[in-house]
């Protein structure tokens, strides 16, 4: 479904991403996953066109998307869900949910998108006239996914949706982003929450200093012994569970 090949992205002489290449099949997870400033959301802004690549290739279904503007990336299929989630505080729940569909010319498919993001957000739908600045956090990311969702995307990026959450809410989001996955919707999950991420996606990459250091399934990836020091803090047992 997408491949990125050859990423390079420079901000004046820092070279922000070098020569990244992966690949997300239709249907998967995968996980991109690093400390801060290895370039996982420089990345994932070039494939949503939010930045400028110096160079390589963007394809998504066969399209070359860089170059695109946003909203042409967004109409073949791309939505984004960016860190810190950035919702219209301003407005209520059921506008920025709305603000999502402002692609697509029928409104009773937005309105059917909307519904299906009630079963998996029950929540919002009781805040449906709440501002959207006055949600706890998690209520927030729900609402972020789900505005990303009424767009009636292929792809779904998003971009550290468990930052700044308590855990029992973390647990909530990815359990929905599970839930997302057995609908069908395909994937790439930026987290710096590697021990998660890992678990609910089925291949990850892991980068540093811009450029991909280690590629495989999620599971071989988390039984490597330096992935297990770095990243999972010496864990030693596997949730295999959650495959399941």
């Amino acid at each position: 479904m997408l491949k990125v090949s050859n990423l390079n992205i420079s901000y004046k002489k820092i070279n922000a991403v070098r020569d990244v290449s992966f690949e997300i099949r239709e249907g998967e997870i995968v996980s991109l996953i690093g400390s801060n400033g290895a370039g996982k959301t420089s990345t994932m802004r070039a494939i949503s066109g939010l930045v400028k690549a110096r160079s390589g290739s963007i394809l998504f279904n066969g399209q070359e998307v860089l170059g695109m503007s946003p909203t042409q990336i967004v109409a073949s299929g791309i939505v984004h869900v960016p860190e810190g989630r950035q919702v219209f505080s301003k407005l209520s729940v059921g506008e920025n949910l709305e603000m999502g569909g402002f692609l697509t010319k029928d409104r009773k498919v937005v309105r059917e998108r909307m519904d299906r993001i009630f079963e998996l957000f029950p929540i919002l739908k009781e805040r449906i006239h709440q501002k959207a600045g006055s949600l706890s956090g998690g209520e927030q990311q729900m609402l972020a996914i789900g505005r990303g969702l009424v767009t009636g995307s292929k792809l779904l990026l998003l971009d550290e949706p468990s930052l700044g959450l308590a855990p029992i809410i973390v647990e909530q989001v990815f359990e929905v982003i599970q839930k997302l996955k057995e609908s069908g919707m395909t994937i790439l999950l930026v987290e710096q929450n590697a021990w998660d991420a890992m678990a609910i996606s089925d291949r990850t990459y892991i980068m540093e200093s811009g450029a991909i250091v280690l590629e495989g399934p999620s599971e071989e990836v988390a039984e490597n012994e330096e992935v297990k020091r770095i990243y999972l803090g010496g864990k030693e047992t596997w949730v295999s569970s959650l495959h399941n």
